[in-house]
């Protein structure tokens, strides 16, 4: 397969939304100037607005030789503008998302759908979609990728993992849980391999999580939490990421029966702690204490070991809320670690806390 003609848009599911963070711009570029500032000259507005047969009658913006140094914003803005490099368009759309300029991003968005009109190759057809969500555009980023057919293989993949960037910059929650589905390929524990990159800091580091853990992330905001836990169950369990997805199917399937819930939850406990994971280790005792107390099921067992690691990770404040539920049943040295909790976790300001009194 290859480019074919534009075919109706894909139809968003939602309104109009703000970008991904991964489509922050990450650095300015000096190049520009103040771009994201600059104002869409009218002349500049027609030229873009008339057919091809009357454009010889508007003037052609001016070319980069024919700016002087230090020219204004606006005009620096017209020859990007006039430009058809989708690098230098993709490099004035950041800036502009990041200086938050209307204006430009909405000149900057008209250019970049008539730039490159189909058929083009599959490249060009990626390097423009991208360029269109960074300018907080992705439901045209989605028009524009609708206007190729890939050829199965890595022609596809590829696409398809510019359709989920669309999708979830536009919070298209189905379509891009189906291009993640569709790359999985039938093989859901293959998105556990696949990192996506969701924030780049300012300093260049990078957060990242696995393509399944995102997957389920749009199932449950589409509320089929079933297909959210098997996404989650997929992979291996291992580690404290293991933990943590079977904490969060415990906390989905509530459909399950508590014998089941509950090994789901000790099975996460035993990844926490070969992780020496002890803060997620003390979340998952109170997950089990909690399941275990709605069912009407004896939760002695996870209240003491709570309590037990509580004093081990110095957890003052997941001790004494246990402590406090079992108040009427503790003995005097129950009753006064509890008074010792209490004045640990009072506020120095209040009265009898620690801080010293002000004259």
């Amino acid at each position: 397969m290859g480019a074919r003609a534009a075919s109706p848009r894909l139809t968003p599911r939602g309104g109009f939304a703000v970008p991904h963070p991964l489509y922050s711009p990450v650095r300015r570029d000096p190049s520009l100037g103040c771009l994201g500032r600059a104002l869409l000259l009218p002349a500049l507005l027609v030229g873009l607005a008339v057919p091809q047969s009357a454009a010889a009658q508007v003037p052609p913006p001016p070319t980069a030789a024919q700016l002087p140094p230090g020219a204004s914003p606006e005009l620096a803005l017209v020859r990007v503008l006039a430009s058809s490099d989708l690098a230098l368009l993709n490099r004035a759309c950041l800036q502009a998302a990041r200086d938050d300029q209307g204006p430009s991003l909405r000149a900057l968005r008209l250019r970049l759908l008539a730039v490159k009109p189909a058929p083009q190759p599959l490249a060009v057809v990626l390097a423009n979609a991208e360029a269109l969500v960074n300018c907080r555009a992705p439901d045209d980023a989605l028009n524009v990728l609708n206007r190729y057919g890939p050829a199965p293989g890595r022609e596809r993949a590829l696409w398809l993992w510019a359709q989920w960037r669309a999708a979830d910059a536009g919070l298209h929650h189905r379509l891009a849980a189906e291009a993640l589905l569709r790359l999985a390929g039938g093989r859901l524990a293959s998105l556990d391999g696949q990192l996506i990159t969701l924030l780049v800091r300012r300093d260049g580091s990078r957060v990242s999580r696995p393509a399944l853990d995102v997957l389920a992330d749009h199932l449950v905001v589409l509320g089929e939490d079933l297909r959210a836990a098997a996404a989650l169950l997929a992979a291996r369990q291992e580690g404290q990421n293991g933990a943590e997805r079977l904490q969060r199917a415990a906390a989905l399937l509530v459909g399950l029966p508590l014998q089941e819930r509950n090994q789901l939850i000790e099975t996460a406990l035993d990844q926490a702690a070969a992780a020496g994971a002890w803060g997620l280790a003390a979340e998952l005792l109170r997950d089990q204490r909690a399941l275990l107390l709605v069912a009407g099921a004896n939760a002695e067992r996870p209240s003491e070991r709570f309590l037990r690691l509580s004093r081990r990770i110095d957890d003052a404040y997941g001790e004494w809320q246990v402590g406090r539920q079992a108040l009427g049943r503790q003995d005097s040295l129950g009753l006064a670690r509890q008074q010792h909790l209490e004045q640990q976790l009072r506020s120095p300001r209040q009265s009898g806390g620690h801080a010293a009194s002000r004259p």
